[in-house]
């Protein structure tokens, strides 16, 4: 989410990316994706700060308003905490059907 907080430019670090999607439609968009700022914005690391707390999005020339991550999309895309739900339907199912099939080999071998 975008705050209203500057960031000095002498802490900005490496730019990190920039906005290629914007749409103020709702619905789940992944990547570069934001609903606030318009395509081609640009945003950056801010310096001794871990980018998945807080980055700074280039608002002006030489100025930058930090924003954070906040809402159901505050981990890393494709995190296993977004993956969980898939993991308890495709994986664990999966799992149990492995080890039915070499239990019942195991019991053909010794009747």
């Amino acid at each position: 989410m975008p705050s209203d907080i500057q960031v000095d430019s002498k802490q900005i670090g490496a730019k990190i990316g920039k906005v290629t999607y914007y749409s103020d439609v709702e619905g789940t968009y992944s990547g570069n994706f934001s609903n606030t700022y318009p395509k081609g914005t640009e945003y950056y690391s801010i310096n001794n700060v871990d980018v998945m707390d807080a980055i700074a999005v280039k608002v002006d020339n030489n100025k930058f308003i930090l924003a954070n991550f906040e809402g159901r999309y505050a981990v890393k895309p494709y995190s296993w905490r977004e993956l969980s739900p898939y993991i308890l339907v495709i994986v664990v199912p999966l799992l149990a059907f492995i080890a039915y099939f070499i239990n019942k080999k195991a019991y053909r071998r010794h009747p």
